[in-house]
């Protein structure tokens, strides 16, 4: 039971840290980040989607694959899938509160984001995109999880490079990096 409760506590502590760092670091600067959620960053700079809700859209399949892997990774980022999309669209207005440059932006929000889907990830719950996805390819092969990270995220930022500023692009490799040894470091045995 303290199990379940430390879980969940780590997926809302995560989710909320996901939220500020989306809205007052990355949206601001139109920076993105790798994965799922750099796709319904991309979206939503196109088409002014709300980002929690593509994130589901997008992430659901990823969820049900991981079901055929571990039944119990499915409950546990369908949650914390489900408590960090309403986050991100909840925190919404704190989208101009911050009015930091671009590089800190990317250095701040990269370390936000990072320690609240590293500490999803410690407890076995993330936001159920490419998180997730990394989780099962770093168990498998036995890769370190943040390179899994760095490189599925760099492969998005990348695809990102046709739609974005240079300045941003750059903001984006840097935020992803951060972002990902975050989560190495709260990750570490």
């Amino acid at each position: 039971m303290i199990i379940i409760f430390e879980r969940f506590l780590a997926t809302i502590i995560g989710s909320l840290l996901l939220g500020i760092g989306v809205n007052g670091f990355f949206v601001p600067n139109h920076l993105i980040d790798g994965g799922i959620l750099g796709i319904a960053l991309i979206i939503h700079y196109f088409f002014d989607f709300q980002t929690g809700i593509t994130m589901v859209a997008l992430s659901l399949p990823i969820c049900v694959f991981s079901s055929l892997n571990d039944r119990n990774y499915f409950f546990n980022n369908l949650q914390g899938m489900l408590v960090s999309s309403l986050f991100i669209d909840l925190l919404a207005p704190l989208r101009y509160q911050f009015l930091v440059p671009h590089f800190l932006s990317a250095l701040i929000g990269g370390v936000i984001i990072g320690v609240g889907v590293g500490l999803m990830l410690r407890y076995k719950t993330s936001t159920g995109g490419t998180d997730l996805l990394a989780k099962i390819i770093s168990e498998t092969f036995s890769f370190n999880i943040a390179l899994v990270i760095i490189f599925i995220d760099g492969l998005i930022v990348l695809a990102g490079f046709t739609v974005l500023e240079l300045e941003s692009f750059i903001n984006s490799c840097v935020a992803i990096t951060i972002v990902g040894l975050t989560i190495s470091l709260i990750n570490r045995n």
